[in-house]
């Protein structure tokens, strides 16, 4: 008998392979398992994102779906690919585009902008978009990426500044070269030799109770050996939550789920034996049972209310001029990050070591630690690159899964969600249903609100408290408002779980006050930016939590728009003038947000050091998840400490090594790491001068080990080799720690729940098919407060893609369980929904932040949707009260206005 095991001869990026001809394997897995390519990512396994674009004899190809057996004979090129000078072209100008941020969906960006290029030397911007439309990025809303596409020649790297110069320059992310190369590492990219794979059995439906058959018997049929874990075998406390008074959710479900999704057991053995699992002949029971009560201890559901009260409301309401009102209803939105949950975990001596995406590495290690029974120091968390977070990647997810399995067995366990199960299991943005009156006295000036919202946290707390205490705090928007009342209800259901999604409830909020705002200046006969600038929150004035704000930016925002504002009108106004079904509106929407925990502690910790060898070291324990944070803290601390960021080797979060800094959340990173970032060059600087007697602005120079200190009169020099290392290996180092002021609310939410807030306004124009409801956004200005533009490339990234997901939320998104666990069913922003972005960058110092900066990236999807809504009740008269804005929405809209 000829027992040979068939062979596949692969031709990689110019190299042969020989493997065994396995039946059924996708590219994908080849690529990445087989041949260690791991530049190659894998989002969904169904074609939908892109990511996984390899060329194939030159033509682009999604990798997950085709099957390794058909590429035989045929060149297969990767974005591992060295000897390609047009892809070598592309990184260059994808980060000097700044078009990498995450960098997850970048591999599949780079291989079908080279496929596109290759035909197509001089595209336009539509052939461009219409190129890259397959792949789906959730982090940059795209305009930069077709920036780098349509700006590929052969242009060198941008010059990096020099010291004193770094704050205000656009530099390239420091942590971009990887991201266009292929080898940044995220959560599914490292695979030890040796390591188990684990898969979760989950719920198919909730409220459900489940029993366990015969786990041994079952175990005893398969083809190799499984480890089973359940709820049992936990060692510690089978609860965990982000904010511990609320912890509520268990690592592994006990008895019944609570929500679809849930894991009950895990199953881990050798990648050949768990792969060809069939998990539905697992020994498991279910049974739908009826429970009123999602948590016993939480009578009628509710977790938690909100409130802020200031003045007396409903007098105000009652001797104002004008009244609005409404309701406004929006669902569950999922994140979309194109990566999935993914990590690794192994034992170090007596230490558990799990490297997974995350947000938020000290408070997993925290909450693993006390699942497992473990104290702190004996779990250490490394963050992989994250591939997209936006708030869902702060809780946790698999580390403590993955870190029962390798306490149990001692060996390395790795776990990869599929697309399902990440959605299916993960948490969303709150579904709302909200309702308020605000109302404004004869000249226009509002007088009193009053606003109460219903919250769906779902199964388990996750950060329901923090959005119920968010949303009372800014339901009034940056407007002075002298009377307020306002409630937020976070109550549970048996669903998925409500967590943070970029704004906390505050994008919710948004779309109901502006809305009535636009309302309000239609009664009143006043333009509608010039209501908002007679209403604008002013340095000096008192917020609605009776907080007086200082470098308050709302209303630079406000003004800046005024010339667009003016001529988005009159180009709608020709453009409807000329008839047919399309009509077309202009809308507008403000913001402001608080940076930062809610009247609760928030500090972070930055160490920074030069080795006796010469080597500056910059220990910062953000987790950048695409927001820039490795280059916006490495630029505020190098022009405090006078040195070039050239100069600096970034030290990355990790729980064993770097100093905390928080989680990455709540627009805190730039302001509260940035303010730490800050204090500890100049400390360091300090010590310097202190230590060379030379005065406070002399110049610092490394050469080698000599630190060079010079002014005018002359220079100084430090032998660095000669100093006696601190205990972290530093000759001259300093560690400085910074929390943001605030003052804790009272019952009626009376305090200072936020030292720093940011501002922004959005124009948004639309064009309206009265006859089948369809809404294309053709564009939107934006104006950001940014207090300080520590990097200006990076800033604009951020509103390019925030205003994708804002424009995802008002017209398309919707996650329902059990039917939209997918890419395909649930629909997010591609190249082609994207309109032309105007961004206005704005700065009005405000007196805490670092250099006077703000935070950014939760401030630029709240006005959006808000806006989308106002422009299309503008060109067609229906106000769309239900999100997203589907066609049959905004048809009986337009027919309840008639």
């Amino acid at each position: 008998m000829n027992c040979e095991v068939p062979q596949l001869v692969l031709s990689v990026n110019g190299a042969e392979h020989i493997l065994p001809n396995t039946p059924g394997r996708r590219l994908s897995e080849v690529l990445r398992e087989d041949l260690g390519l791991r530049g190659t990512k894998v989002g969904c396994d169904a074609g939908d994102c892109g990511a996984c674009t390899v060329l194939l004899d030159g033509a682009p190809v999604c990798a997950c779906l085709t099957p390794a057996a058909q590429v035989a004979g045929r060149a297969v090129t990767t974005v591992e690919a060295t000897d390609d000078t047009l892809l070598e072209r592309l990184r260059t100008a994808f980060l000097r585009h700044g078009a990498a941020q995450c960098g997850i969906c970048t591999p599949g960006m780079l291989m079908a902008a080279r496929a596109f290029l290759n035909a197509s030397e001089a595209p336009s911007r539509a052939e461009a978009e219409e190129a890259l439309g397959g792949v789906l990025c959730r982090c940059t809303g795209y305009a930069k990426i077709i920036d780098a596409v349509c700006d590929a020649g052969a242009t060198p790297p941008t010059a990096m500044p020099a010291a004193g110069m770094a704050v205000g320059a656009r530099i390239e992310r420091l942590d971009g070269a990887a991201k266009v190369a292929g080898t940044e590492r995220f959560g599914a990219d490292t695979a030890p030799e040796g390591a188990l794979l684990v898969r979760a059995i989950r719920a198919p439906s909730a409220p459900a109770r489940f029993t366990f058959g015969e786990i041994e018997a079952w175990c005893a049929t398969l083809p190799g050996a499984v480890h089973v874990f359940t709820a049992a075998d936990i060692p510690g406390e089978n609860c965990f939550g982000t904010i511990p008074p609320f912890a509520d959710q268990p690592a592994l479900a006990e008895e019944h789920a609570r929500l679809r999704g849930e894991a009950v057991a895990l199953i881990a053995g050798a990648p050949e034996v768990i792969e060809a699992l069939d998990l539905a002949t697992f020994p498991i029971r279910w049974e739908e049972i009826e429970r009123d009560l999602i948590h016993d201890h939480r009578p009628d559901n509710l977790l938690i209310t909100g409130k802020v009260r200031r003045g007396d409301a409903d007098a105000a309401l009652a001797r104002s001029a004008v009244v609005a009102e409404g309701e406004m209803r929006t669902p569950y939105i999922e994140h979309a990050y194109i990566e999935p949950e993914a990590g690794i975990a192994w034992m170090d001596g007596d230490t558990l070591v799990i490297e997974a995406c995350t947000q938020a590495p000290v408070m997993d290690r925290d909450d693993t630690a006390k699942v497992l029974g473990l104290p702190h120091a004996r779990v250490r968390i490394i963050p992989a690159t994250a591939g997209g977070g936006f708030g869902s990647k702060l809780d946790l997810s698999l580390q403590p899964l993955i870190g029962l399995v390798a306490l149990k067995t001692g060996r390395p366990a790795r776990m990869i969600y599929s697309r399902a199960e990440s959605m299916a299991s993960t948490t969303k943005r709150h579904p709302s249903v909200m309702q308020a009156r605000i109302g404004a006295d004869a000249d226009g000036r509002i007088t009193g609100m009053r606003f109460e919202g219903e919250f769906n946290t779902g199964a388990y707390a996750s950060w329901g408290p923090t959005v119920s205490g968010r949303v009372p705090v800014h339901a009034s928007g940056p407007y002075y408002t002298p009377h307020y009342d306002a409630e937020a209800h976070a109550r549970h259901t048996h669903s998925a779980i409500s967590g943070a999604f970029r704004g906390f409830g505050v994008p919710q909020a948004a779309i109901m006050q502006e809305t009535l705002y636009d309302e309000l200046a239609g009664k009143l006969g006043l333009d509608r930016l010039a209501f908002r600038q007679i209403n604008a929150l002013q340095s000096g004035q008192e917020t609605v939590c009776g907080q007086i704000v200082q470098g308050v930016g709302i209303s630079a925002c406000l003004d800046a728009l005024e010339a667009s504002w003016h001529t988005a009108l009159k180009r709608a106004e020709l453009a409807n003038a000329k008839g047919g079904r399309l009509r077309h509106g202009v809308g507008l929407a403000s913001c402001w947000y608080g940076c930062g925990n809610t009247a609760l502690p928030n500090p972070s910790t930055i160490r920074v050091g030069i080795t006796p060898q010469g080597q500056l070291c910059l220990h910062q324990g953000a987790t950048d998840i695409g927001q820039g944070s490795n280059t916006v803290i490495t630029q505020i601390c190098a022009d405090a400490l006078g040195l070039a960021v050239a100069d600096f080797t970034l030290i990355g979060p990790d729980t064993g090594i770097t100093p905390d800094c928080g989680k990455t959340s709540a627009s805190r990173q730039t302001y509260v790491t940035g303010k730490a970032a800050e204090l500890a060059g100049q400390s360091l600087r300090a010590r310097i001068l202190s230590q060379s007697n030379m005065g406070p602005d002399a110049a610092l120079r490394l050469d080698g080990t000599q630190l060079i200190v010079s002014d005018g009169s002359g220079e100084r020099r430090i032998d660095l080799a000669m100093l006696e290392p601190d205990t972290h290996g530093y000759a001259l180092a300093a560690e400085e720690t910074y929390d943001p002021p605030t003052i804790p609310l009272d019952a009626d939410g009376q305090g200072s729940p936020y030292a720093v807030y940011g501002y922004g306004a959005h124009i948004a124009e639309v064009s309206v098919d009265m006859t089948l409801g369809t809404v294309k956004v053709t564009k939107i200005t934006a104006a950001h407060d940014l207090g300080r533009v520590i990097n200006p490339l990076l800033a604009e990234g951020q509103v390019e893609g925030g205003i994708a997901q804002g424009l995802g939320l008002a017209l398309m998104e919707e996650f329902i369980p059990g039917r939209t666990e997918n890419l395909h069913d649930y629909l997010i922003p591609t190249t082609g929904d994207m309109p032309e972005i105007e961004t206005i960058l704005l700065e009005v110092p405000d007196p805490e932040g670092p250099m006077g900066a703000k935070g950014l990236g939760e401030h630029v999807l709240i006005p959006t949707a808000p806006a989308i809504l106002n422009a299309i009740r503008h060109a067609s008269g229906g106000l769309v009260r239900q999100l997203p804005a589907l066609p049959h929405r905004v048809l009986a809209a337009i027919r309840e206005a008639q």
